[in-house]
């Protein structure tokens, strides 16, 4: 039912009205729409055609057929659905799921078409549409413009950038995180964009990633969570739960300055403390295969079944709720304000955008656990150790534009920082 918006929420008036409303207020919205798989409850349309195909298979079942026999109907089918939330129901974008799981050997792949006929629906309507692609691919051809070979999708998630700031914040390196290094990689992924661009992935046990060549800044989306990365966790706990209030306001100063188009997950601008835990509301019996799938899962990292929250459980659901209340208490209101300093300082400096296809100068000591990130004026220096430090920041400092804390000291060509705070600099 991909054409259907869930009655739960309303009709599909309200979410026009929803949309417009946004609109009113200088907001875009954009959808997230599944392509890469049908859900295992209500799926009806694989009773009326070969929607689905044995010839690749996903984490979730059969694949969506969009290259064995009859898939021409199927290809039309997603790329009408993505065309109506755009035409009906006046969204600016659309988020991609899991195109990595999406499998098309066509000669042109289901994202290129898909992508083309956004494209000329944005032009014969003369409105800005876009479409965003969550990736795991480390493949430069998913935003590549099309006459380059590539599908042309306006960018892509950088799930590289997002493992190397949480190995460096927390030091966790279990999973898929231990392909990530730290610091290193944190400043391999400033700098360029992937950290993985054809060399060899542990964890895939194979070379992995490309490099993105000739990609502007803003076509990769940096972040410290997503709903993936907290939800997948078998507590659900945000960034908040696993790293010190400063050391947060370093990794959202790392994030806004980037260059790369900054994504927050909500409440993260204020440090929220609830979780965001993985909940369902299944019927009875994919509820207890969910239950039995999610304990199964986590008990291979140590997790007793009892510790994994029920996903079926309201208390499940009802912990994952924002507390409104804690912006007006501290810490959460100073990270609030931290935030909002950050947004404002990257609107007012375009060398802190990501417009640019510049590689920045990046520059770090793992021992000594700093980093300096230089361009066009600005350096970003981040202490986080927690020891007081001395970074180079490679030109004389003029002003500090923003810092994080009191207690910075210039000294030609090096700023003093305290334990486990950023400032950002103008230099000369």
């Amino acid at each position: 039912a991909l054409f259907a918006p869930s009655a739960v929420y309303g009709t599909p008036d309200d979410l026009q009205r929803l949309v417009d409303e946004a609109h009113g207020h200088g907001l875009a919205v954009l959808l997230d729409v599944v392509y890469n798989h049908f859900g295992p409850d209500g799926a009806y349309v694989i009773g009326f055609g070969p929607y689905l195909t044995d010839t690749h298979t996903t984490p979730w079942g059969p694949t969506v057929n969009f290259d064995a026999a009859d898939s021409d109907e199927v290809r039309r089918y997603v790329v009408d659905n993505a065309l109506m939330w755009l035409r009906d129901f006046h969204l600016d974008g659309l988020r991609l799921d899991a195109v990595h799981a999406i499998a098309d050997r066509s000669a042109t792949h289901l994202l290129e078409e898909l992508g083309d006929e956004v494209d000329v629906f944005a032009a014969q309507t003369g409105r800005s549409v876009f479409v965003i692609a969550e990736s795991d691919l480390g493949d430069p051809r998913v935003v590549w413009s099309r006459e380059r070979g590539g599908y042309g999708l306006t960018a892509q998630w950088n799930d590289d950038f997002h493992h190397a700031l949480h190995v460096t914040l927390t030091g966790e390196q279990d999973g898929y995180y231990a392909d990530f290094g730290g610091l290193p990689d944190l400043a391999t992924a400033l700098r360029q964009g992937y950290v993985y661009t054809g060399q060899y992935s542990r964890v895939r046990r194979r070379r992995h990633g490309r490099m993105p060549a000739g990609v502007p800044r803003s076509r990769l989306l940096a972040y410290l969570q997503d709903h993936d990365q907290i939800g997948n966790r078998a507590q659900g706990e945000r960034s908040s739960a696993l790293a010190s209030t400063p050391l947060l306001q370093v990794a959202a100063a790392l994030v806004l300055t980037s260059g790369f188009t900054p994504m927050l997950f909500m409440g993260e601008e204020w440090g929220a403390s609830t979780p965001w835990q993985y909940f369902t509301d299944h019927n009875e019996a994919l509820g207890e295969m969910v239950r039995r799938g999610r304990r199964e899962e986590f008990a291979s990292f140590g997790w007793r079944p009892e510790d994994v929250p029920d996903p079926q459980d309201p208390k499940t659901f009802e912990r994952s709720v924002l507390h409104w209340a804690e912006l007006d208490a501290e810490p959460h209101r100073t990270l609030l304000a931290w935030h909002r300093n950050l947004i404002a300082l990257r609107r007012r400096h375009p060398a802190l955008r990501g417009s640019h296809l510049d590689r920045p100068d990046v520059h770090y000591d793992e021992a000594e656990r700093w980093l300096v990130v230089r361009r066009d004026g600005i350096a970003v220096a981040a202490n986080l150790s927690g020891e007081r430090r001395t970074v180079p920041i490679g030109g004389n400092p003029m002003l500090v534009l923003l810092a994080s804390t009191q207690g910075w000291v210039f000294r030609p060509g090096v700023v003093e920082l305290p334990a486990e705070s950023v400032a950002i600099v103008g230099i000369r």
